[in-house]
């Protein structure tokens, strides 16, 4: 058995200012809850390595690992993987952008396993995953679509929410 989840979401802001801000791996910490500091190990053209520290959680333990990203501007796509997979077998996310009348489009594709070892199965991560991919791109979106206003661009009426 193994993961899967796939989540979208409606940004009132341009397709380039949404793919700049969401792709600013140093941004991170400003744009999502969960994540303390991220930090680039390397940088080769469209690859990142890096490593990402989140939050303590309920029970004070502090998740960190390594993931790779390639990012394509052309067809506006980013495909991830952990390179420090922790708990998971594989952690694998494909994050997809649109242009769309008033704004963007942000979906995020997960397809993952988790290790016997871990504290959940695949089940309870899809659903922890899409519990938090929810909130996540939820505060990205306010975030961006907040820089829009203040930048003259995107109107969050637009959009449906």
């Amino acid at each position: 058995m193994t993961g899967h989840t796939d989540n979208q979401i409606l940004i009132a802001a341009p397709l380039d200012l949404t793919w700049d801000l969401t792709n600013d791996l140093e941004r991170w910490p400003q744009l999502f809850s969960e994540y303390a500091s991220v930090e680039v190990i390397d940088r080769a053209g469209d690859k990142v390595t890096f490593r990402l520290t989140m939050h303590p959680d309920e029970n004070g333990k502090v998740w960190s690992w390594v993931s790779e990203r390639h990012a394509d501007r052309a067809t506006r796509t980013v495909l991830a993987r952990r390179v420090e997979t922790g708990p998971f077998e594989h952690m694998n996310i494909r994050w997809q952008y649109q242009a769309v009348n008033g704004g963007t489009s942000m979906r995020w594709i997960q397809d993952f396993a988790m290790k016997p070892t871990a504290p959940v199965d695949d089940a309870g991560m899809t659903e922890h995953i899409n519990r938090n991919s929810k909130i996540q791109m939820e505060l990205i979106r306010d975030k961006v679509e907040q820089h829009a206003r203040e930048a003259g661009l995107g109107d969050p009426a637009v959009l449906p929410r």
